[in-house]
């Protein structure tokens, strides 16, 4: 396993910031780590790179304890925090020639550095000071030097915040393609970011894990009902729809199109199918419509 978790617990005073939770991730996983603020998805991160130490439990990456191996924890993982701390009267290529001497790269540091600067866009701001960058581009030097010595496991806590909508997609785009090679634990509020790149999710609410699953599972066994979206060729009477056995309500979309709740949605679609059969009404489009991402997070963690 990239990153192994096992009872891990972190108590400030009387407050169980993490409590007793488990979870592991294997390679080319990418995985969102959800919660509401304050939920302990940032003090989790922080022990398993080591800057916090658990109060109890354990965190391994790639087989290294963080507690009794931390240096070789920190050469696995590349951490891009919150904060993005940079050092902004450093030049790109300053700043990342800086870590490389950190992370020992040697000779080969100037080659991949340059490989970075490509990979993460930052070819026409290689030359500028760090301070006269916009967000976008200080978070790409985050991503630079969190990728820097290429590490198997990434840790990115809301690496898109305050990005306009080009450079999210950029970003998001930049981590998919990471992530098919390493194994990447993405913190972030933006639930479309986690649809669009996250194979599976993990929430946490009150310092306790509540969910651990891929997404369409967590969407369908959260759901308290089940919804049909049917759509007809031309106006249908309402007092037909009434006639639906297994319907329990139904909300109108449009002049010809219906958003019907059920309990027994498998058993609604065939008897929709023959009940418009029976009144020859042609069904221009008929599917099943699944819980958003929201709105589970927002029954896990209310």
């Amino acid at each position: 396993m990239s990153i192994k978790v096992s009872a891990l617990t972190k108590i400030y005073d009387t407050q169980r910031a993490v409590d007793n939770i488990s979870f592991e991730l294997k390679k080319g996983e990418i995985v969102g780590f959800l919660g509401p603020n304050g939920a302990g998805k940032s003090t989790t991160m922080k022990i398993i790179t080591t800057y916090l130490p658990p109060s109890s439990g354990s965190a391994t990456v790639c087989g290294f304890d963080v507690l009794e191996q931390p240096m070789d924890v920190r050469r696995k993982v590349g951490y891009l925090p919150e904060a993005n701390p940079l050092y902004h009267e450093m030049y790109v290529r300053e700043y990342l020639e800086f870590n490389a001497g950190i992370h020992q790269l040697g000779k080969g540091s100037g080659k991949r550095i340059e490989e970075m600067i490509s990979l993460t866009g930052l070819g026409k701001e290689a030359h500028k000071k760090i301070g006269a960058l916009s967000k976008g581009y200080k978070q790409r030097v985050g991503l630079a030097q969190a990728m820097l010595h290429n590490p198997e496991v990434l840790i990115l806590d809301e690496p898109t915040s305050g990005l306009d909508p080009n450079q999210i997609i950029e970003i998001r785009d930049l981590i998919k393609n990471i992530g098919s090679e390493k194994t990447v634990l993405l913190s972030t509020h933006i639930m479309q970011e986690v649809q669009a790149m996250c194979s599976r999710v993990i929430i946490i609410n009150n310092g306790k894990i509540v969910a651990d699953d891929s997404i369409d599972n967590l969407q369908h066994a959260n759901m308290k009902h089940d919804v049909l979206v049917v759509a007809f060729e031309k106006e249908i009477d309402i007092a037909l729809l009434k006639e639906l056995k297994k319907l329990s309500s139904f909300d109108a979309l449009g002049a010809n199109k219906w958003m019907l709740n059920t309990t027994e949605p498998d058993m609604l679609r065939r008897e929709v199918m023959q009940w418009a059969l029976a009144h020859d009404i042609n069904i221009s489009s008929l599917q099943a419509e699944s819980q958003s991402l929201e709105d589970v997070f927002r029954t896990l963690t209310k």
